[in-house]
């Protein structure tokens, strides 16, 4: 496939830098081709970062050293002790904060001159054109696949240029969608996996060096995007591969028969990670709140966590049966054979995992019901004492 013609600099020069900015930057206006002009484009430039955490830890710390004039960071979460190992922009001081209020205070110690907006809310299709207008390029350190739809289609209808990155286990990868320019995330992935089958940060692990290596790339592309300088993931993807040390590229190019993107959609529907419309929700869910009322009162319920041993290590409810999706998935008529008369309750960190094993039983005939919202929602809403992660 013949590469896409080299896109010119996304931003425009800024004013001339003042004498401080140049010894700051004396380093990087020596590389090749980039300069004063290139550095005061990047002061000039606007940023947006969705996601603080183990991506966008990596990202930010960079972006905010190269120079970026203007960087913003949207999450809704907050620093966890989990987070630590690999969300590195974070310390222990930090735990229990919003992370985008702790990102920002990382970005002010490198550089109190750089313009920080944090956006302490969810990414979502109503807010999402508030959010992205007034950045010049987005880059995408989400962690779930409905926030990268969205963040592609946003993009693209606003006609800004997405860095995307992705990490899971020892490996991840790297692309660039940018409207106009060549083919977007979409064109790479038409459709999303089936819920469950590709097991979140928070799920499989990731290690915490790969998350250096990706944010990394990313933060490069960004720099790239915004100089004009070197040649651009557009229609290629990196692909890394931490336990071997490897990297290799795909290549991939617009599909002429995709649906084109004309609007925001419900990307949690999308991605067929909601509830299922009532009344059969009611019959194939329970409430954290429900389900300890019916413990409370004594009912007798089947507990079936499917989470993995890990997991089950760091936080579990008392009596359950720890069953890991993958054989439940494998062999749901055995699991079946093994589970009583009692009500089944299924459970994982937060109902993804849980619903793709209520359809695996029920494919064989077994009734169960998922916790609603898992273990992080029991945790929120019935035993704040029990660990998160």
């Amino acid at each position: 496939m013949a590469s896409p013609e080299r896109p010119p600099a996304l931003v425009a020069p800024g004013p001339a830098l003042p004498s401080e900015l140049r010894a700051r930057y004396a380093r990087t206006e020596q590389l090749p081709g980039f300069g004063e002009t290139a550095q005061r484009r990047l002061r000039a430039a606007r940023v947006l970062v969705v996601g603080a955490g183990g991506l966008g830890s990596a990202v930010l710390p960079l972006l905010a050293g190269a120079g970026f004039g203007t960087i913003g960071i949207v999450d809704d979460d907050s620093v966890e002790i989990s987070n630590l190992p690999r969300q590195t922009i974070h310390g222990e001081r930090d735990l229990g904060r919003p992370k985008t209020a702790s990102a920002a205070d990382a970005i002010r110690a490198i550089d109190a001159g750089i313009a920080v907006r944090v956006f302490p809310e969810r990414l979502t299709s109503a807010n999402a054109e508030r959010i992205l207008g007034g950045f010049d390029l987005v880059i995408d350190g989400s962690d779930n696949f409905p926030t990268r739809y969205l963040v592609d289609d946003a993009a693209l209808l606003a006609g800004l240029p997405v860095v995307w990155g992705a990490v899971h286990r020892f490996g991840g990868q790297v692309g660039l969608s940018w409207a106009g320019r060549g083919p977007h995330y979409r064109d790479l992935f038409p459709q999303p996996p089936e819920p469950g089958t590709v097991p979140s940060c928070a799920e499989a692990g990731v290690l915490p060096s790969v998350c250096g290596v990706i944010g990394s790339l990313m933060a490069s592309e960004a720099i790239k995007a915004v100089t004009g300088e070197g040649d651009l993931l557009l229609g290629r993807v990196v692909v890394h591969d931490g336990l071997r040390g490897t990297f290799r590229e795909l290549a991939y190019a617009e599909d002429p028969a995709a649906e084109p993107v004309t609007g925001l959609i419900d990307y949690d529907l999308f991605c067929g990670i909601v509830a299922e419309p009532a009344p059969r929700a009611a019959a194939s869910s329970v409430s954290p709140r429900e389900l300890a009322a019916r413990l409370a009162a004594g009912e007798p319920h089947t507990l079936l966590d499917v989470r993995e041993p890990w997991e089950a290590d760091i936080a579990e409810l008392p009596g359950s049966l720890l069953v890991p999706l993958d054989v439940v998935v494998r062999d749901a008529a055995g699991v079946a054979e093994r589970l009583n008369d009692d009500p089944v309750v299924i459970i994982c960190h937060h109902g993804v995992r849980a619903e793709t094993a209520r359809r695996a039983l029920a494919a064989v005939g077994a009734h169960g019901i998922v916790l609603q919202g898992g273990l992080d929602a029991w945790s929120r809403e019935v035993d704040p004492g029990l660990p998160r992660y």
